[in-house]
């Protein structure tokens, strides 16, 4: 089964499938292939809530760089064309109470197709 990871706050992003690189902070563990569950939150849910699935996607590449690498190319690749390196990293940090320095996991993914859901009928 696979695992989920969170895009609270690039859920539109993910809907639109105008994302295709995350940043996290750890995420070491996770290779090239890796199939993941995109879903809005996992955390923090309140008592009843569920976990909203967005979609599946696919782990095609996987680095370790300093946060402060990014550029305004890559800011597009987060689903945030509009902004630029420095205002990426500022939300990032504030995000992930990091500093601009910090060691991060840039991960490349795919969108796949979602399996269509087989309804079986008793004759």
């Amino acid at each position: 089964m696979p695992r989920n990871m969170s895009f609270m706050l690039t859920t539109d992003q993910i809907r639109n499938q105008t994302k295709t690189v995350t940043r996290r902070m750890g995420w070491l563990f996770l290779k090239n292939g890796d199939i993941l569950n995109a879903v809005e939150k996992c955390q923090g849910l309140k008592k009843g809530e569920k976990v909203k699935h967005l979609c599946k996607i696919r782990v095609t590449r996987m680095q370790r760089e300093r946060l402060n690498y990014i550029n305004q190319e890559e800011c597009g690749r987060e689903g945030f064309p509009e902004m630029t390196p420095d205002q990426f990293v500022e939300m990032f940090c504030k995000a992930n109470k990091c500093e601009p320095t910090a060691i991060i996991t840039r991960i490349s993914f795919e969108y796949l197709e979602e399996e269509p859901t087989i309804w079986k009928t008793q004759a």
